[in-house]
C-alpha cells in the first residue's frame, strides 16, 4: 500500500516540477526580449516646418532665402509638378506643341459625302491586251462513214460527235428493276446504229474541222437523227429542250429506256418435215434433233 502511494506521490511531483520550469524559462525568454528592443515612438512633423508650395514663387526644394534644398524624389507629387511648356526658336515664348492631324484610311474608304452621293457612271471598257481567238465558223458538212458509238454520239475519224438537244447516253447503261434488268445501253446503240445504216450525215461543224467531242445538229435524209432517238424512247432530254414533248410521249407509252427489254427470246427457229422426199436420201442423221 505505501509503494502505491509512493509512485502516485512521485509522478505527481514531476508534473508540478515539469511545470514550474516551463514558466521559469518563459519568464526568462520575456525579458530578454524586453530588453533587446527598446520603445520605439513614431514622430509627427509639424506643419509648420512644411514650405508653402502654393503661388509664392518658390518651387520645390527653394527656401525663402533663395537657398536650393535637395528634395527627396520619392516624396514630390507628380501632380502638383507643371510640365515643362515647349519653347519656340523664333518667338522665345512658351507655346504649346500643334501636331497635324493625318487622315489613316485609304482613298476609297474616305471619300466625302458629295463623291460617294453622286450617281455611277458607266465607262467604256478598255482596250484588251491581246486579240481574242476567233471562233470558226460553223458551215454544214456532209460527214461520212459514220460510227454509232452510242445512242446520240458518232465517231468520224478521231474526232466525235454528240448529237444536239438530247443528254449523252453510255452504252453500259442498265435499265429494268432488280431481278429483271437488260442492257438498254447497248440496246439503244444497236438501234441507232440500225438507223443509220453508215449512211452519211448533214451536220453543222466548223469549216476547218474539229478535235475532240463536238456538239452539233445533224440530219439524215432530212430526219433528225436527235428527234427520232427521243421519239423512240432512246434520249432523254435536259430542261427547256424543244424535244421534251417527244420523251415525254415515248415515256407514256413505255418506249426504250422507259419500257422492258424489246428483245424477244422466245421466238424458235422452223423444223423441217421429217418425212423424206422422193430423191432424198437417208444420211441418217436426225434433223430435229440439230434444230433444222
Amino acid at each position: 500500500m505505501k509503494r502505491h502511494l509512493l509512485t502516485i506521490g512521485g509522478g505527481f511531483a514531476g508534473i508540478v516540477l515539469t511545470v514550474l520550469l516551463l514558466i521559469t524559462g518563459a519568464s526568462a525568454i520575456q525579458g530578454r526580449q524586453s530588453a533587446a528592443t527598446p520603445d520605439f515612438a513614431l514622430e509627427t512633423p509639424d506643419m509648420a516646418d512644411v514650405p508653402d508650395l502654393g503661388g509664392d514663387g518658390m518651387s520645390i526644394g527653394e527656401t525663402g532665402g533663395g537657398e536650393v534644398v535637395p528634395v527627396d524624389p520619392a516624396l514630390v507629387d507628380p501632380a502638383l509638378v507643371d510640365p515643362a511648356p515647349a519653347v519656340s526658336l523664333d518667338s522665345g515664348m512658351p507655346q504649346t506643341e500643334d501636331k497635324a492631324v493625318r487622315d489613316i484610311a485609304p482613298e476609297q474608304f474616305g471619300l466625302p459625302q458629295d463623291v460617294t452621293a453622286q450617281p455611277l457612271e458607266r465607262i467604256e471598257p478598255r482596250t484588251p491586251l491581246s486579240q481574242a481567238l476567233a471562233r470558226p465558223e460553223p458551215v454544214p458538212s456532209v460527214l461520212r462513214h459514220p460510227v454509232a458509238l452510242s445512242a446520240g454520239l458518232i465517231q468520224f475519224g478521231d474526232g466525235l460527235l454528240q448529237l444536239d438537244g438530247i443528254v449523252p447516253e453510255k452504252a453500259d447503261r442498265i435499265c429494268g428493276e432488280a431481278g429483271k434488268t437488260w442492257p438498254c445501253g447497248a440496246v439503244a446503240r444497236t438501234a441507232f446504229r440500225n438507223f443509220l445504216r453508215a449512211r452519211a450525215l448533214l451536220c453543222i461543224v466548223p469549216k476547218n474541222g474539229w478535235q475532240g467531242t463536238l456538239t452539233a445538229a445533224c440530219s439524215v435524209n432530212n430526219i433528225d437523227p436527235a428527234a427520232w432517238l427521243a421519239e423512240n424512247g432512246w434520249a432523254e432530254v435536259p430542261v427547256g429542250s424543244p424535244l421534251a414533248g417527244k420523251v415525254a410521249a415515248a415515256r407514256q407509252s413505255r418506249l426504250g429506256f422507259f419500257g422492258d427489254d424489246p428483245r424477244n427470246f422466245n421466238t424458235t427457229p422452223a423444223l423441217r418435215d421429217a418425212t423424206t422426199l422422193p430423191g432424198d436420201t437417208d444420211t441418217g442423221v436426225d434433223m430435229t434433233e440439230q434444230g433444222l
